[in-house]
């Protein structure tokens, strides 16, 4: 597929020159057109080694406004990366509305890598392809433009290049002499790359494949291509394939065919005042104990909270802080997203948040908005919200993928008991201020949110991140029963060797390469040449 990028296409000097300053107009005054929009724009850089990828990143952004444009490389991992989920690094750099980010090598370098240096096989490469064709196909259904950029030559074009940088003190090949291994086997890592590049060639993400001998043609190539993505998206704004996602089954009427499974909870269930006292000190406790063990382990724990207006969520919370060092977790309220935050896709703000290795986050409210208050309330339409379900699922599968320990709870209590503690809010004047006139036009809407948590627990109570529905008409019993929750999945995680889920096969774990671990057809790798 690459016969198309070693053709000898070249640009004179005089044509460079007089093309590159109606580009460089053009450019701007795109950005400018951006800037007023809601699309961040995601450039992404990638391809053989030696074809000039550093220099065309100069080159956008001296045609480009910078103010406007951020760049990031990934190329050593940092401790605070490697204590996250992988995926941590560029949920960080994503651009907000009506900006840039230009990324060299982006998702796709360490796959690439880890596949051509036999880390890992063809089907687990596969499996990560998955995930960033969804991982992309997510990002512009939220209204993003990606537009990926392979640059490729001949190996005799690209021998000549690398000689060429290695006489370079000032070039990143010389500095990183680690990256000739990609040269040695020029048609290995192109079997790879071909691999790549037809897995992850979406309609909606396509790649532009780019000759690299000529660097003026290269240039102008890039700096054009750009132009048109952004061009044809200004005049086109809706986001592509918007799709709506599953709708939910429609159920007949009558009383005993619309039952939900908050219904089948027995919220009469309680707990005498010394047994929780007695249980509630030895589970703290405990928690303590376990706390400290995952710090040492380096497993981190993602404590999750939602439910009713009332109904409990606070006092857990602080039952669990209040025996914990605080040195040890961070507890996150989520309330409506700031202007920063609504800039970026939704689950940004919440992997900002996501706890580095051995530590603890506690979201009262969390993600779940998307699917609950956003969808009843109407600040989501139905496209957001359906599509929503999925793209939890798969955020919450690399939290727990990466080893961290992830625990939901629902807490749950009928109206009758929702209208007590909002009296009693009311009542005391400390706890005033937990009332709202929301909190009471809420309870309008309750058989809407009741609808929406049966549908938010079908969708997402997944095997590797079920939830817990929590009785909680009784505190002490509710209480009780999350810190238990807690300390069992604690020692359970803690007790068993830390392993990636089913299915959920990191490409590049670095482990010894299985027999069939060397890119194919790489007859030197394998002792053939």
């Amino acid at each position: 597929m690459f016969e198309a990028t070693k053709v000898g296409r070249t640009v004179s000097k005089e044509d460079f020159k007089a093309q590159q300053e109606a580009l460089r107009t053009e450019l701007l005054e795109a950005q400018r057109e951006l800037r007023q929009t809601n699309i961040p724009v995601v450039v992404l850089v990638s391809g053989v080694e030696g074809a000039g990828k550093g220099e065309v990143i100069n080159r956008l952004n001296e045609w480009l406004d910078t103010r406007g444009v951020q760049t990031f490389a990934f190329w050593d991992e940092t401790d605070e990366e490697r204590a996250r989920p992988r995926y941590w690094r560029f949920w960080r750099t994503l651009p907000p509305r009506g900006d840039i980010t230009i990324l060299f090598g982006g998702w796709y370098a360490t796959p690439i890598e880890h596949r051509f240096q036999g880390h890992c096989t063809d089907a687990e490469l596969d499996a990560e392809l998955n995930r960033i064709v969804e991982f992309e196909r997510m990002l512009t259904q939220d209204g993003a433009l990606i537009v990926k950029f392979w640059f490729h030559m001949s190996e005799e074009n690209q021998k000549a290049c690398l000689n060429a940088l290695s006489r370079d003190d000032r070039s990143r090949w010389k500095m990183m002499p680690q990256k000739a291994k990609f040269s040695e086997h020029y048609r290995a890592f192109e079997q790879v790359a071909e691999r790549v590049v037809l897995h992850t060639d979406q309609g909606t993400s396509p790649w532009h494949l780019v000759e690299a001998e000529d660097a003026r043609y290269r240039d102008l190539t890039v700096g054009q291509t750009l132009l048109h993505a952004i061009r044809a998206r200004l005049d086109s704004p809706r986001a592509p394939d918007q799709g709506a996602g599953t709708t939910s089954a429609s159920m007949p009427s009558g009383p005993q065919a619309q039952i939900t499974v908050l219904d089948q909870l027995d919220l009469s269930k309680s707990l005498s005042t010394a047994k929780y006292k007695t249980r509630m000190a030895e589970l703290q406790k405990e928690i303590n104990e376990l706390a400290w063990r995952a710090y040492n382990a380096k497993r981190s724990t993602v404590l999750m909270f939602e439910g009713v207006d009332a109904g409990g969520k606070g006092g857990a919370i602080r039952r669990i802080t209040s025996a914990i060092d605080a040195r040890l977790y961070r507890a996150i309220p989520v309330a409506a997203p700031t202007d920063e935050e609504k800039a970026h896709h939704y689950l940004w703000r919440f992997w900002r948040q996501v706890p580095r290795a051995g530590y603890i986050t506690i979201y009262d409210r969390s993600w779940y908005g998307r699917v609950l208050v956003e969808r009843v309330e109407g600040f989501a339409n139905d496209a957001e919200w359906r599509r929503a379900y999925a793209e939890i699922n798969r955020f919450e599968e690399q939290l727990v993928g990466s080893g961290i320990v992830l625990l939901k709870f629902w807490i749950h209590i009928d109206q009758d008991e929702q209208l007590r503690r909002f009296q009693d809010r009311e009542e005391i004047s400390y706890k005033r201020y937990k009332i709202t006139a929301d909190d009471w036009r809420n309870r309008e809407k309750w058989p809407a949110y009741k609808d929406a948590v049966n549908e938010m627990v079908a969708r997402t109570s997944t095997q590797h991140a079920p939830w817990t529905l929590v009785e909680g008409n009784d505190k002490p019993y509710a209480r009780v029963k999350v810190m238990r929750t807690i300390c069992e999945a604690l020692k359970a995680a803690l007790e068993h060797e830390q392993s990636p889920i089913s299915g959920y096969v990191p490409c590049g774990d670095k482990r010894p390469a299985a027999s069939n671990g060397a890119p194919a057809g790489d007859k030197d790798a394998k002792g053939k040449g």
